[in-house]
């Protein structure tokens, strides 16, 4: 199965890396406070800041796997895009402002006032154990079809995918993410959608047969309508997409970064919807990817070999299909899911780490340029960890669900508790200790019930749900713990 690939397309791919890499740089000298590291000035325009938003949704995860999803069964997984719109009402009308009001650089600040120290810690501290899975995941998964199709090693695409990403998001800060991540996302849009022209190009009968042979396999599907939530239904899909994002709108230091970088409330509200909506699109151009793949080799027997895995589909495709130039652009494509996402991560969690732990605990008053060389140091240490997560990720049967463990038990209780201090307003911070305690004992059983199983535990004490409706029951137990021991108090004042 392993390619060589062409001269042209790799040239075209190096370029690609050296001008992404040049083109953060360039911003370097933007950066003359930790304000404008963070924040931009809060002059960033709205369109670049939605590009940012949307390219931070895309990651090579979903470059790679929803066409590969798609391929292997139908259209299950678009039900989770389908959720971002009422998440994103939810955002424009309730967290935008509340973020903008309070007009700092921390997500994580407003849990302070709410509940004490603590609750800053806790989240914080979730948060970058939570970037630091997602980055390792992210970086494993871009280097997996390289290995496959053309012999790369995994470890040194790792490797310099990382560093690459490391060099901008420490020099450039957020305008060079966020002006990185406009220019990767109108080449994944573009990508994706010469992709699908080629295929109705190539395939006999034209897209004629794309949709005849995918009508015939059912590949439209959205999944189950059943009120089942142990199986991946329509609902089950749903209700988990529309938590996932609402933490994303809510708790995530980086979106919360991007409402405060707006020039005003009406630009951030702008670009908010602009990058959450952008995606549901996109989106269903890669699951139609898959669907169009799976017809063009079924009309095509003998075309794939038997042996390759979903998510290889589409870069295969690309390898073999596509003309001389071309190939090398959609794997700068790639690249690009992969590398936005990255750059997003390290600058938000560079971030939290001077906002949240430097500047709260070590040195509160510290000049600018301390607090410029904390940012720098703290993007540089967040890329190396992360790389190190991605080669640590080399050999597990299931990078994506390892991914999506460990983002459940790292994150599953930030908005839960988030919800609460919004939502409950006499809410007491001891009764949030207990209910956070609470919602990890919860989410350690949702997580690893079927760990416990396999060390002698009674089969019928395991998690009876589906997976992903971990971070549903981690916050739910949170917000109703908090809320019921605050109506309890209540009665008895």
């Amino acid at each position: 199965m392993m390619e060589q690939l062409p001269l042209v397309d790799l040239i075209v791919f190096l370029v690609y890396m050296l001008c992404i890499i040049g083109f953060g740089v360039s911003f370097s000298f933007r950066n003359r406070s930790a304000q404008d590291f963070t924040t931009g000035g809060g002059k960033l325009p709205s369109w670049a800041i939605g590009m940012s938003i949307f390219a931070t949704f895309v990651s090579s995860i979903s470059f790679l796997a929803l066409p590969g999803n798609a391929y292997l069964s139908n259209w299950n997984g678009f039900v989770f895009s389908l959720s971002i719109p009422f998440a994103a009402w939810i955002a424009v009308n309730y967290f935008v402002p509340h973020y903008r009001r309070i007009q700092s650089d921390s997500a994580y600040f407003y849990l302070e006032e709410r509940f004490g120290p603590w609750a800053r810690i806790y989240a914080s501290l979730c948060y970058l154990l939570t970037q630091l899975a997602r980055m390792g995941a992210i970086m494993y998964l871009l280097a997996l079809p390289m290995h496959l199709l053309f012999g790369w090693s995994i470890p040194w695409v790792i490797v310099m995918a990382g560093l690459s990403v490391v060099i901008y998001s420490m020099m450039g800060g957020i305008e060079a993410v966020i002006w990185t991540d406009a220019i990767q996302g109108i080449i994944l849009i573009a990508g994706a959608l010469l992709c699908v022209l080629l295929i109705f190009i190539d395939i006999p009968g034209g897209s004629t047969t794309v949709f005849e042979i995918a009508r015939e396999n059912d590949k439209f599907s959205l999944g189950s309508f059943d009120f089942d939530f142990t199986a991946s239904t329509f609902w089950m899909i749903m209700v988990y997409g529309l938590f996932i994002n609402l933490q994303n709108f809510g708790i995530d230091q980086s979106y919360v970064q991007r409402y405060i970088s707006a020039k005003n409330d009406r630009d951030a509200k702008r670009s908010t919807w602009m990058g959450s909506l952008l995606y549901v699109p996109v989106s269903a151009i890669f699951f139609f990817i898959g669907t169009a793949l799976f017809s063009f080799y079924q009309s095509q027997p003998g075309l794939l070999p038997d042996n390759i895995a979903a998510d290889s589909v589409f870069p295969y495709f690309i390898v073999k299909e596509l003309p001389v130039g071309l190939t090398g652009l959609l794997i700068a494509s790639i690249f690009a899911a992969g590398m936005s996402t990255l750059s997003t991560s390290i600058n938000s969690s560079a971030t939290v780490i001077l906002s949240d732990h430097y500047k709260k605990y070590i040195k509160p008053n510290a000049p600018q340029e301390k607090d410029m060389k904390v940012l720098r140091t703290s993007s540089f240490l967040m890329g190396i960890i992360a790389i190190l997560v991605g080669l640590a990720f080399n050999g597990v049967d299931s990078a994506l669900d390892a991914w999506w463990a460990l983002a459940s038990i790292f994150s599953g209780g930030m908005l839960g508790l988030f919800l609460l201090g919004m939502i409950v307003p006499n809410c007491k911070s001891n009764n949030a200790v207990v209910a956070v305690l609470v919602g990890i004992v919860v989410i350690a059983w949702a997580s690893l019930s079927g760990i416990w199983v396999t060390w002698g535990f009674p089969e019928g004490l395991s998690n009876p749900l589906h997976t992903n409706m971990t971070i549903v029951l981690g916050t739910c137990s949170i917000f109703l713990t908090g809320f019921l021991l605050s109506l309890i108090m209540k009665s008895k004042s």
